[in-house]
């Protein structure tokens, strides 16, 4: 009779667990169903892949800087399991949350790194993210489960201007489902962007060539980019915005003929933005240049001038050292 009662009570004991479980896995569900639910599905057309999310990513990977500041910028970082490839040191106001994410790989993961951090979202910054060579195409993920985004810089067909910096904000925004997160951000962002055409208004816009790298050519900004944006809000206008892609390569003689002002350099890389300085002031077809005769040099980190959060204040950095009159 004991040993019965006793198998009664433990089956008892057993069922009220199993019940007890059940329960809180089903509240939790409905919890967690109930806040993915919200604005989902989501259907978005990215660089010619079209992605319909169920719910928002919870295991995202970011690679490349402007991709990175992008979701930490929308606090985003709780969602992120990897990241990797920065040209740059981490904005200051994002190091933190920055820090609490695992960095996968200095510069490019390969696709088996990529898959072991099982990520269900890869967002890269560069075309070169998702390079088919490497094996990191993007169908390549979507084979194996795992959607992918695009900074749209790579594969807009028009000039890209700040209404695409705001549409990749909210993008990434509406993937996640923080909606009100990308406003908050977008009118911080403008906020800057106004104070910057306050201070500039009704200045004569200064003749500016951009300098990325190169040798034997000039590797430069052309009008596609959000670089020739950049340079018109600040207060210039740049020479090269006939190149009709983002960037492109030109010759130290055409340089020479449109005779900038000031010569903005990107600065990225091994190569210091000194021994850039040194090689164009040592060039000798750009001898008679004025930017080159009055050593007139401005100078950007590159990871300020491609689509992100970082474009504002780096509008606001170089319309400070071209027009430095007008900020004192």
């Amino acid at each position: 009779m004991m040993g019965k009662r006793s198998l009664s009570l433990l089956l008892a004991m057993a069922s009220t667990l199993l019940i007890s479980g059940c329960g809180g896995s089903a509240r939790n569900d409905a919890d967690s169903a109930g806040s993915v639910a919200k604005g989902f599905p989501v259907t978005v057309s990215n660089c010619g892949v079209k992605t319909t999310y169920q719910r928002p990513p919870q295991r995202a990977v970011s690679l490349n800087q402007h991709a990175s500041e992008v979701m930490l910028a929308l606090g985003l970082e709780k969602s992120m399991v990897g990241t990797g490839y920065l040209d740059d040191k981490i904005l200051p106001e994002y190091q933190a949350a920055y820090g609490s994410i695992k960095v996968l790989s200095k510069e490019y993961p390969s696709f088996e790194t990529l898959l072991a951090a099982e990520p269900d979202f890869i967002y890269g910054g560069f075309a070169t993210t998702f390079d088919e060579k490497e094996g990191r195409s993007r169908p390549a993920f979507t084979k194996a489960g795992i959607n992918t985004h695009l900074n749209i810089e790579e594969c807009s067909t028009g000039p890209v201007t700040m209404a695409k910096m705001d549409e990749e904000i909210r993008t990434v925004a509406k993937i996640f489902g923080v909606p009100e997160r990308a406003e908050q951000q977008v009118n911080k962002l403008h906020g800057t962007l106004e104070r910057v055409e306050d201070k500039l208004a009704g200045i004569a816009p200064t003749k500016l060539f951009v300098y990325d790298s190169g040798d034997k050519t000039a590797f430069t900004a052309g009008g596609k980019g959000i670089g020739n944006e950049m340079i018109k809000r600040a207060g210039g206008v740049n020479l090269f915005a006939d190149v009709n892609k983002a960037f492109g390569d030109v010759s130290f003689e055409q340089v020479a003929e449109r005779a900038p002002d000031v010569i903005v350099i990107y600065d990225y890389g091994d190569q210091p933005v000194e021994d850039k300085k040194k090689f164009l002031l040592a060039n000798p077809a750009l001898k008679d240049v004025p930017a080159i005769k009055n050593k007139r040099f401005a100078v950007l980190p590159l990871s300020s001038t491609v689509l992100g959060v970082r474009v504002p204040s780096a509008v606001e950095s170089l319309a400070r050292q071209i027009h430095p009159d007008r900020f004192q």
